[in-house]
């Protein structure tokens, strides 16, 4: 090929390439922070308040929220599970394409029948899970978890120092959304309906 050729193929070829981008479907525009493709967040595997073991991929075809908390936290935890249940409100029937997950932070105080009393209070469609203290950082490195205890660590009075978003996956099993602690249960419930609808 002459090579003053060379740079009108290269133009239009690209500017074929800016016509089928333009042509194709926008990404969804979430209400909260978008993090489809993260290399984390793949895996759990962790024993629910009823005894039965789960994984993440025992909800497909639902929506997962997934929180990390503990039962005596005095506000974040339940402030955040009481969020869950105003957006399961707003959801309406598609509510019962959602499963919300709470997994504690604590596994040394937080038994399987405290968490079944404790996570349910909120909404009896909701899910307490809990492991040993290794299966429990082991999830916590693969979500990129924070948690730490302090004040009287000598005894069993401590609380613990967390993060404190939400999680949002796809009913692929994907994870697609982190959401802040503080954010709305509209934003929550609006993002959930677009994922449901296969954005």
């Amino acid at each position: 090929m002459p090579a003053c050729r060379q740079p009108f193929v290269f133009i239009a070829a690209l500017f074929a390439a800016v016509l089928l981008t333009a042509c194709g479907e926008p990404p969804p525009s979430f209400r909260n922070t978008d993090i489809t493709g993260a290399p984390y967040g793949k895996s759990l595997a962790l024993t629910d308040h009823n005894g039965q073991p789960r994984t993440l991929q025992d909800f497909r075809g639902k929506v997962v929220t997934l929180f990390f908390g503990f039962t005596q936290c005095p506000d974040v935890c339940p402030t955040s599970l009481m969020t869950m249940n105003e957006v399961m409100r707003l959801l309406g029937p598609d509510a019962e394409r959602v499963q919300a997950l709470f997994v504690t932070v604590d596994p040394e105080r937080d038994t399987q029948a405290l968490l079944a009393e404790y996570v349910p209070a909120f909404d009896p469609r909701f899910l307490g899970l809990y492991g040993t203290l290794a299966q429990t950082a082991e999830v916590a490195k693969e979500f990129r978890i924070y948690y730490r205890k302090s004040g009287d660590t000598s005894g069993m009075n401590y609380t613990i120092d967390h993060s404190a978003g939400t999680y949002i996956f796809d009913p692929q099993g994907r994870v697609r959304l982190y959401v802040k602690h503080g954010e709305s249960a509209e934003n929550m419930a609006a993002d959930i309906r677009m994922l449901l609808a296969g954005k």
